[in-house]
């Protein structure tokens, strides 16, 4: 499998998942473009990585919240790179901005949540598309249970957000199907360096304590490194029949069942 002579753009590539899969990859070849909105020092971290690796990239920031910043971040991808290969819709706003539960979120945090997941990736994939030659990929970052569940109660906004974005992959991936363009959706589980890290130190450990104990059952949490491999994989040649599909890449924990006591479900 590789990506040389590819161009690729990230989303939310400046730390956590969206660096992980950056460097992935630009480990299998490809230029890629790195996107942050605040935080440029960890952009240019995430840069200095991948050329460690041997590959290369450029930095873009845009407010992916704001259709016509995502227009604008295209409009340089276009001008560095002339074409695009691969686009990895990642991004999110911080926690603070839109977790608050259905009683109580604002139509402020709830029009951040839909336009950086929902609107953004709309903007974005008809962007991306443009740019791409027959056999692109497009890859969305989402959160399935997230949409499926209420019991996570402040997630609402971006539980809602991620169900709309998923949808659209699914629209888009039969709109692009005759360009050989797929488009498809992974679903992580529990992963370090995400937003559990922004959660409160004792949360974390309650997170942590329960996966490995079995609720994951290949006994422990993700790594930003383990969703850059589900996406190189998507992103390759091989994988080209595989479109409009929502995976989870989470070690099991989504096959396991609420309803029983783990002790039963391990036998």
């Amino acid at each position: 499998m590789s990506l040389d002579g590819k161009h690729a753009l990230v989303t939310g590539s400046s730390r956590g998942i969206g660096r992980g899969i950056a460097l992935k990859l630009g480990g299998e070849g490809a230029t890629v473009a790195i996107h942050y909105h605040k935080n440029e020092a960890a952009a240019k971290d995430t840069l200095a990585k991948l050329r460690k690796l041997g590959a290369d990239g450029i930095i873009i920031q845009a407010d992916v919240c704001r259709a016509e910043e995502v227009v604008r971040l295209f409009g340089r991808v276009k001008s560095e790179f002339g074409k695009l290969d691969v686009f990895v819709s990642n991004a999110r706003p911080d926690v603070p901005e839109f977790y608050q539960g259905p009683m109580n979120i604002t139509l402020e945090q709830w029009d951040t949540a839909l336009n950086s997941q929902a609107k953004a990736f709309l903007v974005a994939a008809r962007e991306a598309c443009r740019l791409m030659s027959d056999g692109g990929r497009i890859v969305a970052i989402t959160y399935a249970p997230g949409g499926r569940t209420g019991s996570w109660q402040s997630w609402v906004g971006m539980g809602a957000a991620k169900s709309a974005m998923e949808s659209l992959c699914r629209y888009f991936a039969v709109a692009l199907a005759k360009r050989g363009i797929t488009v498809n959706a992974i679903s992580p589980g529990w992963i370090e360096d995400s937003v559990l890290n922004t959660l409160p130190d004792t949360v974390q450990e309650m997170v942590r304590t329960w996966h490995q104990g079995g609720w994951t059952p290949m006994g422990r949490l993700g790594t930003p490194a383990d969703i850059g491999n589900a996406v190189a994989l998507l992103c390759s040649e091989q994988a080209g029949w595989i479109t409009g599909q929502v995976i989870a890449v989470d070690g099991g924990s989504s096959l396991m069942d609420a309803g029983l006591p783990l002790e039963i479900q391990r036998g």
